[in-house]
């Protein structure tokens, strides 16, 4: 018995599974839905600024800091949790800049990107601005684990915050590269 209480699932860790199920289902759908739409005439394509593959490396860096910083906090390392985490914090904040200028430069191309009623460019937003949501929301999420590092017992607390804040930020990451995978393929 003592065993299945020490392999138990975290609630607050489980009820970001669902959340990330949830999140999942809702890109699922709606890249399903742009793949219905765009065999249907009125389609534009568009070609996707460099810059999208810059913010790919970019995002992948800062899930291999986030992953260090539980890392760190786990070995009571609260100076390189601290700096780790802030570079979690900045390469995500540097991740959301490059998305903003990428879309920029669709806005500002011969044939802009803008919505307009064409199907094509109103999923392209609405797909950029949920991530951007969940983006946003991460970033949160880890600048209060950053802020709450300067506790004064910090050390004595369980990893289980930081656990789901970096467990959320793969995730982010992973839906980001989905994401440009499926507009680089479905262009």
């Amino acid at each position: 018995m003592n065993t299945l209480i020490k392999n138990k699932i975290h609630p607050q860790m489980f009820a970001l599974y669902i959340a990330m199920a949830s999140i999942a289902m809702m890109f699922a759908g709606l890249t399903s839905a742009y793949i219905v739409r765009k065999a249907q005439p009125n389609w534009r394509t568009y070609e996707l600024p460099s810059v999208f593959w810059v913010s790919t490396a970019i995002i992948l860096l800062s899930s291999l800091t986030v992953a260090l910083a539980l890392r760190a906090f786990k070995a009571k390392q609260l100076s390189r949790y601290r700096w780790l985490i802030i570079a979690t914090l900045i390469l995500g904040i540097g991740f959301g800049v490059l998305q903003y200028i990428g879309f920029s430069q669709l806005y500002h191309l011969p044939v802009p990107v803008r919505v307009d009623g064409n199907p094509s460019e109103s999923f392209l937003f609405i797909i950029w601005g949920l991530h951007l949501i969940h983006i946003a929301g991460g970033l949160v999420a880890l600048l209060i684990v950053f802020l709450r590092s300067f506790s004064k017992n910090i050390l004595d607390s369980k990893s289980t915050g930081v656990a789901i804040v970096a467990n959320y930020w793969h995730f982010i990451d992973v839906l980001w590269i989905y994401l440009f995978l499926f507009f680089v393929i479905n262009q």
